[in-house]
This record gives structure tokens, C-alpha cells and sequence, in this order.
């Protein structure tokens, strides 16, 4: 709990009209509000030490400085800010030459990460309008207004109105430690409103990430998106499928992989999103009526464990989301008279090629995915030493978790699942009275059966020089 910000996180709409009034919070206007310290709740004590080092730093060489973005949103909703992105008049190559920990990444758009430790701040310069001409620093859009390319610099009241949301177009000075609202932000953290700033159409096919990013707000913070926002998502939603897999990849695990992943996939399913991302995975529920409930408790598990403080895994979770399709695929090689190990095999390689597609999946990532998928059919072959040999794979926990959510979901008769649980948790004594129990193996030992020793044939004498 922040020092002083009780009162806040108690009622922060009441506390939010007490401060700028009940004209400020219902009012549509863009004019600049410069909130006074004394005037808001946010805190330096809220910002990291890195945070603060780029600030001052940037500040006492000359530039502009604020911290921008989700801090300063996240920080008014009474919430502890994680990440912290820093807005400068300062160039690329002037943030470069202020700090020796630094690199300038991206072409799209050119930014400086600043790294101290396993820290990075995010230092972006203050864009201007595309259109602009600005010599070298280039701007260009395709034929369909995607913005392909924005290091086109300019003033923060330029830069304000080219970020997406009003809620996030929110800086703190360092210098007087005041907020610059510039697209009445304030008002719709009061309303809980996400806003796009301009044209939403405009703004989409500038960058149609944008709507992922509209969903992924909307479910992190518990708002709803304003009607002109969400109109043009379910006309522009295929316009996601010009963006490079590799970037999707990188939003599949912010949307996710954040602890609200529930409430995300139901939005994304309700705009017409998912459809783009995980083509197969949603043609797979229209005709698997456990393919949903799969998913939903997969998201719901990792949803937990990050509440938790726990380790979650994308393998996990993309195998979950993929199941459905693999399974169709692999019955319908089976129905062709491909015998099932391989048919899985040839399914799972068909999905994953399909997928690549649309997200990069890292092998880091799909080949842990793909155990998880084969240890399903090792899972019903309790015999012997091949029990324990399932037991002691590295994916086996993954593969059990899975098999659990298959028995939840219904594709699957409970029982099986009860058996490994009870199986992990016995002693050698139970362990043999479980295999027995299912007939795995005959002359009633749990333990990995001996191999007898071949007796030699005696070499007949007739045969003999």
C-alpha cells in the first residue's frame, strides 16, 4: 500500500471529482489540464530507482522528461506500476550518449532501452505527425494505412494525440512533478472507459494491434470500451493477418500471460479476434463442444498461478489452445489408416505449420508442446516399466495437468487422471496394488519387470566339423 494514498484506493471516482470537479471527469474536451502535485496522488515513492535515474538524468542535461503511459494510468486506479516508459524531446542517439547502459532498438519505430540490471526503461522521443516533412526521419504508411514506419519527432502535445488510448496519453513531469492530461485521460479512468484518440478506423489500420491492445487493456483493467472504439473491430479484425507472426507472438503472452487470460480470450472471441490469431483452434470449437471449456480452464490455471507468484509456461498454454485441432487431425488420419502414434505425430506437425503462419511459436516453446501432446497417449499405458518411464519424463507434470483439463472439459471419462494422481502420491507398496488394479501387469509387481535371459539353443552335434 502506497504511503498516504488510503483515500484513494478507497473511492478513486469520488476522490478523482474532489480533485479536478465533476465538469473535469464527465467533460469530452482535449485541451491540455496540468494537475498540480498537491492536486493528484501519484508519487515518485510509486517509480522505480531506474525509473529516476533516466528522469533526472535527461532533465539536468537540458531535455524534457516524463514518465508516460501505463505508470501514471495504472498509479491513478490505486494500482503498483510495474513497467516505465520515459517521453524526451531528447533524439535517439542524445539518450544513447547520456547513458553507456543503453541501446537503440527497432526500425519501425526507433526507441532507446536503458538497462540497469534486469530492469529496462523505455525511452521513446516524442513523434510528430506522419505526414510532416522532417527530412531523414521518415514516416510511411501502405496503400491500406498501416503505419510501417514513424520516426517523424516532434513536441509532446504531438506526441500526446499519436498514442492510442486517452487514458494512456497521461505525463508526469520531473520537473514540477504535475500531470499533463492532454486527451482528457482522467475522465475516462473516472468512467472506466477506454478510449481510442482520433479516428478508430483511422487509428486501427494504422496499426491493427491496436485492437489486441484495446481488448488487453479492457480485461487487465476492468473497462469497457467506448462504442466508437469497439464499432470498427469485427470489420477490421482480418487486418490482423498483416502483421509479421513474430510481433503477434510477443502480444499472445501480454494478453495471456498477464493474469487476466479468461477475460481476454472471451473478448477476443467476442470481437472476432481469436478467429485471426488461432484460425484452426477456433474452427476446432465450432465442432468440439469440450474445445472451449479446454481452454478456458487452461487460461483459468495460469490465470491462478500468476495470482500466485508461480511459473507458468506458454508451451502449456499453446498446447491447450491447440489441442482441439490436433485431435481432428489426428481422427482423421486414423480414419484414412494411419496407425494413432504416428497419426499424432503427422497431426501435430501439420498443426504447429498452420499456426506458424499467424503466431511465431518458438521451438523453445513448440517443442515442449509437442511432449505434452504425445505423453496423452502414453498416459492410458499403465504396464510395467512403462509407467514409470511416463512418470519420469520431463514434460510428464505438463502432460498430467493437461490430462486433467481433458477429464474437466469433458473429453474424457474421469478416472484416469485420478489414478496418476494416486500414483504419484504412493509409496512402492500402493504403486504395485494400482498396476494390479488395472491388470498392467500380471505377475502382480508395480516395479520395472526383468528381462529373462534367452536360454541358447545346445548346438547339434550333427552339425558339428
Amino acid at each position: 500500500m502506497f504511503k498516504g494514498f488510503t483515500r484513494f484506493l478507497q473511492s478513486p471516482g469520488e476522490h478523482l471529482r474532489s480533485l479536478f470537479g465533476p465538469e473535469d471527469v464527465a467533460g469530452a474536451s482535449h485541451e491540455l489540464r496540468i494537475i498540480p502535485r498537491e492536486q493528484h496522488p501519484v508519487s515518485r515513492q510509486h517509480f522505480s530507482d531506474a525509473a529516476l535515474k533516466v528522469l533526472y538524468r535527461l532533465h539536468n542535461a537540458g531535455f524534457e522528461a516524463y514518465l508516460v503511459g501505463g505508470c501514471i494510468r495504472d498509479s491513478l486506479l490505486g494500482r503498483m506500476p510495474k513497467d516505465f516508459d520515459v517521453a524526451t524531446d531528447a533524439t535517439p542517439e542524445q539518450v544513447k550518449e547520456l547513458f553507456r547502459n543503453s541501446r537503440i532498438i527497432g526500425r519501425r519505430f526507433r526507441i532507446v532501452h536503458v538497462r540497469f540490471g534486469r530492469e529496462v526503461i523505455e525511452v521513446t522521443t516524442f513523434r510528430g505527425k506522419p505526414g510532416d516533412d522532417h527530412g531523414d526521419h521518415i514516416a510511411q504508411q501502405s496503400d491500406d494505412g498501416l503505419l510501417l514506419r514513424d520516426n517523424v519527432w516532434g513536441n509532446i502535445q504531438e506526441d500526446a494525440l499519436r498514442r492510442d488510448f486517452t487514458v494512456n496519453a497521461l505525463y508526469y513531469s520531473i520537473a514540477d512533478f504535475s500531470i499533463h492530461d492532454f486527451a482528457n485521460g482522467v475522465s475516462d479512468i473516472e468512467a472506466r472507459t477506454l478510449r481510442l484518440i482520433g479516428d478508430p478506423a483511422t487509428r486501427y489500420r494504422e496499426d491493427p494491434v491496436r485492437m489486441l491492445r484495446a481488448v488487453r487493456f479492457a480485461a487487465k483493467l476492468d473497462f469497457h470500451l467506448a462504442q466508437a472504439t469497439e464499432a470498427p473491430i469485427d470489420e477490421l479484425a482480418p487486418l490482423l493477418l498483416q502483421i509479421p507472426p513474430a510481433r503477434l507472438f510477443d502480444e499472445i503472452l501480454k494478453m495471456f500471460m498477464g493474469g487476466h487470460g479468461v477475460e481476454t480470450f472471451r473478448l477476443l472471441r467476442h470481437y472476432g479476434l481469436f478467429a485471426m490469431l488461432f484460425p484452426e483452434a477456433d474452427e476446432a470449437m465450432a465442432e468440439l463442444p469440450w474445445a472451449e471449456p479446454l481452454i478456458e480452464q487452461a487460461l483459468a490455471s495460469t490465470d491462478r498461478r500468476i495470482a500466485e507468484e508461480r511459473p507458468v509456461t506458454p508451451a502449456f498454454l499453446f498446447a491447450a489452445l491447440l489441442w482441439g485441432p490436433v485431435q481432428l487431425r489426428q481422427a482423421s488420419l486414423e480414419a484414412g489408416g494411419m496407425p494413432p502414434i504416428p497419426a499424432l505425430q503427422a497431426a501435430s506437425q501439420q498443426v504447429i505449420s498452420r499456426q506458424l503462419q499467424h503466431i511465431s511459436i518458438p521451438k523453445r516453446f513448440s517443442m515442449p508442446m509437442r511432449d505434452i501432446w504425445d505423453i496423452q497417449q502414453r498416459l492410458p499405458m499403465r504396464r510395467g516399466r512403462r509407467v514409470f518411464q511416463t512418470r519420469e519424463h520431463p514434460r510428464f507434470r505438463a502432460g498430467y495437468d493437461l490430462l486433467l483439463l481433458r477429464e474437466a472439459a469433458g473429453e474424457l471419462e474421469p478416472g484416469l487422471g485420478d489414478w496418476w494422481t494416486a500414483f504419484q502420491q504412493a509409496d512402492e507398496h500402493e504403486q504395485r496394488r494400482l498396476l494390479d488394479k488395472v491388470g498392467a501387469n500380471p505377475a502382480g509387481s508395480g516395479a520395472p519387470r526383468k528381462r529373462r535371459r534367452r536360454r541358447r539353443k545346445p548346438k547339434n552335434p550333427s552339425n558339428e566339423a
